[in-house]
């Protein structure tokens, strides 16, 4: 019988046995029970005594009755007695009892032998001897047999460590989910696998059995429930990951209590994603508490974390420390930091060490800052080849500060590769790269493309990229039908809402065009409102417009002030209706002046309208 072979701690588990308290009462009387039946030659009692022994560490005295059972042919016996050869470091001749009892057919001593070969570079030999375990149901065997075959990227490795997995083996449900994670990543979120379904399942015997159905669900699903399985058994890991993908789902309760499950086994990876949900919770304190565990432990994230915490609170020289910590366990954002941290108090020497140090470590984030750096210091040469590499790295900021360096340039070589760089940045989500794409596109005439990138660059929130696409629009809106001023109308175009938007972020010239699309439609008080408001923020078509609001509404005085305004920012049209009232006053010296500068303004018709006033004013006060 296989007793000590079902039931013994083994070579596979990395542990030895450990010694058992002999003063158990039940064991005890078994012991005795054993002992009697093994002084009388039986042979199973000599197998189980000698395991008993074994297991509670007694080799001298479990090895004659292991030896007395072995030659007697029994197989449980013949594996045990290669553990205990095995402790005592006679692993070949341990081998050779192994050899024995698997090929009697035990599962356990099949894997001990295949591990034995493993471990002596004999490849073919243990992967012989491991099938034979795995193959008679023995789960240890499945996972060194699956963790073999994926050493040596064989595709029936996933196979096995999926029978090891469903037979309850932690770290091979673990295994099992990171390579379905991995082939999850090769396929992307738009694959789906294909469903198969089995209308009827034949039995063992060729018959027909029950209908059912079975489909294949996605990599990603079924990693997770592995992940699931292996946590719940108390893998670290396997808590970690299954809580990120909650987390990513946005399940934050569920993810931290998988984090701090993982986190209190001792992994330190989940007590730094534990505290950046408590961080974000508003538990600054407990982010702390658990970022400092991390840390201690060897985290880089989590002393960049601390780093960034004490240097909020201005206490940079624990930042500086803890910086240097992330650095010291092999994190670049550590250096990176501290270059930040050197560049806000104006150390600038020790800011551009650092950022090139990260840089040089392939961190693209400093490579980047190491180019603004030297451009700000006027090393333009110097700067270019640091943002190439930092955006062709993927840094989205460092693609577009290089469309800004080709752009600054008068080639139209450079040119193109500005907008190459910039459209690149709008790929990766920049909201400026994309206005600047879209307004280059719009001189190229490409107003579809344009559009693209003016759409993105707005929804992203820039007043300016919301303004030129309303103006986009704008030109294609078909003539609106005419109201007077007063008769309300509500509808409202698309470009108009786009200007809308712009104008609420205090964009001047939108502010203008919505209060003369408002004044279209004969909303008075909204058109006033907007032209007032883009007029006090310095706009002078707004303080125009407002003028001519204000006068047909009667408030000619009011209108003067803001006409006033106007010409003295440098409105012709608002010059000349400045002189234009004062003529109808009488006060001619008053209109002289302001025609003249309406002249000076423009453009051409008012300064022909503004000359033709000017010298009538002229020849009336010289008659």
């Amino acid at each position: 019988m296989d007793v000590m072979g079902d039931k013994a701690t083994l070579l596979e588990t990395g542990r030895f046995v450990q010694p058992s308290n002999r003063d158990e009462p039940g064991e005890a009387v078994e012991e005795a029970r054993q002992r009697l039946a093994a002084e009388a030659g039986d042979v199973e009692a000599m197998s189980v005594l000698g395991a008993m022994l074994l297991r509670r560490g007694d080799l001298d005295g479990a090895e004659p009755l292991l030896r007395g059972a072995t030659g007697e042919g029994d197989r449980a016996a013949a594996n045990n007695l290669g553990v205990l050869l095995l402790q005592r470091g006679y692993a070949d001749e341990a081998a050779g009892w192994w050899r024995v009892a698997a090929v009697a057919g035990s599962a356990p001593a099949a894997h001990a032998l295949g591990r034995h070969f493993r471990e002596r570079g004999d490849e073919p030999a243990a992967e012989y001897w491991l099938r034979q375990a795995a193959e008679q149901g023995h789960t240890l065997g499945a996972y060194a047999l699956a963790d073999l075959l994926e050493h040596r990227s064989d595709v029936g490795a996933e196979r096995w460590m999926r029978v090891a997995a469903e037979r309850g083996h932690r770290e091979a449900a673990y295994r099992l989910a990171r390579a379905l994670d991995r082939k999850a990543a090769r396929l992307g979120p738009e694959d789906v696998l294909v469903t198969v379904k089995n209308e009827e399942n034949t039995d063992s015997k060729g018959g027909k059995g029950s209908k059912g159905s079975r489909e294949n669900t996605q990599p990603a699903a079924e990693a997770e429930r592995w992940y699931r399985q292996a946590a719940a058994r108390g893998h670290r890991r396997g808590a970690l990951h299954l809580g990120a993908i909650l987390e990513k789902r946005g399940d934050l309760k569920e993810a931290g209590r998988w984090y701090l499950t993982s986190a209190k086994d001792g992994e330190p990876r989940a007590a730094c994603a534990l505290a950046f949900l408590l961080r974000d919770a508003g538990d600054e304190e407990s982010a702390a508490v658990w970022w400092l565990r991390a840390a201690q432990d060897g985290d880089g994230n989590a002393a960049n974390a601390l780093g960034a915490l004490h240097a909020q609170r201005g206490e940079t020289q624990t930042a500086e420390r803890w910086y240097r910590a992330a650095m010291d366990a092999g994190d670049n954002n550590g250096a990176y930091n501290l270059g930040l941290l050197c560049a806000e108090q104006k150390r600038t020497a020790q800011a551009e060490s650092w950022y090139r140090r990260a840089a040089y470590a392939g961190h693209r984030e400093a490579a980047n800052a190491l180019a603004v750096l030297l451009l700000q210091n006027g090393d333009a040469v110097g700067a270019e080849p640091w943002f190439s590499k930092a955006a062709e790295a993927g840094s989205v900021d460092a693609a577009f500060n290089l469309g800004i360096l080709y752009a600054g340039r008068d080639d139209e070589a450079d040119v193109q590769k500005a907008l190459q760089w910039y459209e690149r940045a709008a790929a990766g989500g920049h909201t400026e790269a994309a206005l600047q794409a879209g307004i280059a596109r719009l001189r190229e005439g490409d107003e579809p493309t344009a559009e693209r990138h003016l759409r993105c660059a707005a929804g992203g929130g820039s007043p300016e990229a919301a303004y030129r696409l309303a103006s986009l629009l704008d030109v294609r809106r078909p003539p609106a039908a005419r109201h007077e001023l007063g008769e309300p109308v509500t509808a409202k175009s698309e470009c108009e809402e786009w200007y809308e938007r712009a104008a609420e972020h205090g964009h001047r010239r939108a502010q203008v065009r919505v209060g003369m699309l408002a004044a279209v439609r004969g909303d008075v008080v909204e058109a006033a409102r907007w032209y007032r408001e883009a007029a006090e923020a310095g706009s002078r078509n707004g303080a125009f417009n407002l003028g001519l609001l204000l006068a047909r509404e009667g408030s000619e005085p009011e209108a003067a002030l803001w006409w006033t305004r106007a010409a003295d920012a440098g409105h012709g049209r608002a010059a000349l209706r400045l002189a234009l009232l004062c003529a109808r006053r009488g006060d001619l010296v008053e209109g002289q002046k302001w025609a003249c500068r309406a002249v000076e303004l423009g453009p051409a018709e008012v300064s022909e309208r503004a000359g033709r006033l000017r010298d009538a004013l002229r020849q009336e006060l010289s008659a």
